[in-house]
């Protein structure tokens, strides 16, 4: 049982069971960094598509003979399901990177170690499928489809589409922080061995 121990690996205490603990303070100072950045990207990812909404005048033609109507079109990011889930999981993976940086912070128990692990392949789990979802709403609204005459949007809407694309970018990059979280201890662990 003493050697089985040698070789664990706490994130959480920050610390390695056989004594060499400079690295094991690294992987603490990593793990908070990360759960910092993970905090703020998806905080900011969430505002910048919330706060997205343009009016664009847009001319439709009811009858071909006579002239258009010119008819103001507002796009707004609540219109979209797919950008609604994209919000939501944003919000939740900001409220849990809040949430897991007080407990890994305050509390130094084990079993609270694999419940924040669990959490964390969740968050990574919840930002990648609405970065998904999010990313084929705005490729529909990019390009359009052909098949389904969609026709695309984001020539008449193009600091929305933008915005969703800078908030989509930022999401990401907070869906990889969550990642790293997860793989942290195993790139710690192989360094020690090589």
């Amino acid at each position: 049982m003493d050697g089985e121990s040698k070789g664990s690996f706490n994130v959480m205490e920050g610390s390695e069971s056989n004594g060499k603990g400079g690295c094991g303070s690294v992987v603490r100072i990593c793990d908070l960094v990360l759960r910092i950045l993970a905090f703020v990207l998806t905080l900011v990812a969430a505002v910048v598509i919330g706060a997205d909404k343009q009016t664009a005048i847009v001319p439709i033609k009811l009858v071909e003979s006579m002239p258009p109507l010119y008819v103001p079109v507002a796009a707004k990011w609540h219109y979209l399901s797919a950008f609604v889930y994209f919000v939501g999981a944003n919000a939740i993976a900001c409220s849990y990177a809040t949430l897991s940086l007080l407990l890994t912070l305050g509390n130094r128990r084990k079993g609270m170690e694999t419940v924040i692990t669990v959490f964390d392949t969740v968050m990574v789990a919840l930002l990648f499928s609405s970065n998904g979802a999010a990313i084929a709403v705005g490729l529909l609204g990019l390009h359009g489809n052909s098949h389904v005459h969609w026709n695309k949007v984001c020539n008449l809407f193009g600091k929305f589409c933008d915005q969703v694309a800078a908030s989509l970018f930022i999401s990401l990059l907070g869906s990889i922080a969550f990642l790293f979280l997860l793989l942290l201890p195993h790139l710690f662990r192989l360094k020690q061995t090589i």
